[in-house]
């Protein structure tokens, strides 16, 4: 109740405030999101850059990335416009999944560095006002951990009911695999231990068992260890398999959720830090989101928009953006106090597993034709800039990301429009090293040998896509993308206001409105290749204007207060309406 309270408290006091150093386009300043009383709600208007520490920046020329790569690149991410850096897996491990295969919990891999180089970079991040937070993987370990290295050596040890065992294989094995057509089973038998372990994803990663008490006691101290370290927040990974009741007699294809351990993680993180929070990996149909929001947003605090995200690229792949409105529409219900993320890029497949048939055929005919570009049945391994083509669809692309109704999320690389390397295994193709430059290995590092190959051929190869390069170039993808950054700091009613859908009268149009403190911004887009133009009712009065926040010009509206916008082949504009 007190976070509903105190969201109630921004109507007062943001009229109270101003700053109008970045408008440039209204008469009165764009409202800046507020800080008193209210930082804990800072998600609800952030920009969030994923990084993955290991091929972002090498410093020491051992051919990983590292926190003292990071750190050098801190004024980058500030310019860009980054609010706030999240962190793929950086803990020791193994390194069979791309570090998602945790051997420690508490430490920070010997390849990216050490625990004084990730104070030293959180510390310099905080400074420039940037926030940081990371993965939290803690429905599964790395086989290697200590943990399961005990828990296999005998049935009395403590840690052996830290795992999922079953005596006999049992009856749904190879069900329920989160990586099909790669994984075989989610049941192993390990022959040390004389018993079945459970494992939702690859045979290496044994899932921990959350009925245990101990297991969600050390799950506590993980996660306060890293916030005592100054993290603001974690993203949780596989949100649903970690709260599953697995045991071996359960339906891995309809398991039973104990949604109370949300409840429990958003209680404990608010208790130790307030304005910490958990982005929730969870790619569930809109009928199941409440739950895993909680009631009065007492669990995850924000979570990534999966089912619009992929009606978003059924819409990029033809041209038809009603699917894409009504998973909107379906995912709008959500407590005041939470927020989705919305995202075009992660740094996994493109996962098309909730369109229809159908619509998945028209997306891969479109996006990844060739069967080298599909993986696991169900989505597409290449990054936005090869597979989209067309400049002027992945610009579209990115004025959507911004201005719909959540926080974006920008995966590193795709601010420069980076390629992907088909030759790499499964995900990894969309996991190479960061292109700083047209020097050696991309700037990424002196190294002869590299964790991952740079991208050295092709369109995409480092020498023709590179920072240096595009910050040179005014009209760059990387210069747009700063663009979308600065003007979405100038409106906060995306993040904090009401917002709805106009009706366009095309298929191809999506109009959204958004009202907050007595605001107003339209966003429209054009998903067509063609030209198009819509007539919006956008206005309660006559007397009234849109305000372009591209270009400041102004359009008057109609005598009915109706406006027309024309509109280029995959054309887009940003407004705000001033009445008179």
């Amino acid at each position: 109740m007190k976070r509903l309270f105190v969201l109630l408290c921004v109507g007062i006091l943001v009229s109270c405030q101003s700053n109008s150093s970045e408008s440039k386009v209204d008469e009165a300043p764009p409202i800046p999101v507020p800080t008193d009383f209210v930082e804990e709600l800072w998600y609800k208007n952030s920009l969030i850059y994923n990084v993955d520490v290991e091929v972002f920046k090498d410093s020491d020329a051992n051919g990983y990335g590292d926190f003292k790569g990071l750190t050098q690149e801190l004024d980058y991410l500030k310019k860009l416009g980054v609010q706030t850096i999240w962190l793929a897996p950086f803990q020791p491990t193994p390194n069979k999944d791309d570090g998602y295969d945790v051997s420690d919990f508490y430490g920070v891999d010997a390849h990216l560095g050490t625990i004084q180089d990730f104070d030293e970079c959180l510390r310099q991040a905080n400074q420039r006002g940037i926030r940081v937070i990371m993965d939290l993987v803690t429905n599964h370990t790395s086989d290697q951990h200590p943990w399961f290295q005990q828990a296999r050596q005998r049935k009395d040890s403590p840690y052996r009911s830290w795992y999922v065992w079953s005596k006999e294989r049992p009856e749904k094995w190879d069900s329920g695999m989160v990586f099909p057509g790669v994984q075989k089973a989610v049941w192993t038998l390990d022959k040390q231990a004389g018993e079945y372990y459970y494992h939702r994803f690859y045979d290496f990663q044994p899932d921990l068992n959350m009925q245990n008490p101990a297991v969600l006691q050390e799950m506590r101290k993980i996660i306060r260890y890293w916030l005592d370290k100054g993290i603001a927040g974690f993203r949780v990974d596989a949100v649903p398999f970690l709260i599953e009741v697995a045991n071996p007699g359960f339906d891995p294809d309809k398991p039973l959720h104990q949604f109370g351990i949300i409840n429990q993680l958003h209680q404990y993180v608010q208790w130790h830090k307030r304005d910490a929070i958990l982005l929730g990996e969870a790619n569930v149909d809109p009928k199941e989101q409440e739950p895993y929001f909680g009631k009065e947003g007492q669990g995850i605090h924000t979570m990534f928009n999966f089912f619009a995200n992929q009606h978003l690229f059924y819409a990029l792949a033809t041209s038809d953006t009603k699917s894409l409105k009504k998973a909107l529409v379906d995912t709008k219900n959500i407590p005041p106090t939470s927020q989705w993320a919305h995202f075009l890029r992660n740094h996994d497949e493109i996962d098309l597993g909730r369109l229809s048939d159908e619509e998945r055929k028209k997306v891969y005919a479109k996006f990844g034709p060739d069967s080298t570009m599909q993986l696991y049945d169900r989505g597409i391994r290449r990054r936005m800039a090869p597979m989209l083509a067309d400049p002027r669809l992945v610009e579209l692309a990115y004025s959507m990301l911004f201005s719909l109704p959540g926080m974006p999320v920008i995966r590193y690389g795709e601010e420069i429009g980076m390629g992907d390397d088909l030759r790499l295994q499964e995900r990894l193709s969309v996991r190479t090293p960061m292109q700083w430059s047209a020097g050696t290995n991309a700037g990424f590092s002196d190294a002869a040998k590299l964790v991952r190959p740079v991208i050295n051929e092709g369109p995409y190869s480092y020498s023709r896509v590179n920072v240096a390069a595009q910050r040179a170039d005014s009209a760059s993808l990387l210069n747009r993308v700063a663009r979308f950054a600065r003007l979405r700091r100038q409106c906060p009613e995306i993040g904090w206001g009401n917002w709805e859908l106009l009706d366009t009268g095309s298929e191809n149009v999506l109009a959204i409105r958004y009202d907050w403190q007595g605001r107003s911004l339209l966003m429209v887009h054009n998903f067509s290749a063609e030209p198009k133009s819509c007539t919006l009712n956008a206005f309660a009065k006559p007397t009234a204007a849109l305000v372009n926040l591209l270009d400041n010009s102004t359009t008057q509206s109609g005598p009915e207060g109706t406006v027309t916008i024309p509109l280029a082949g995959y054309g887009y504009s940003w407004y705000r309406l001033k009445t008179n």
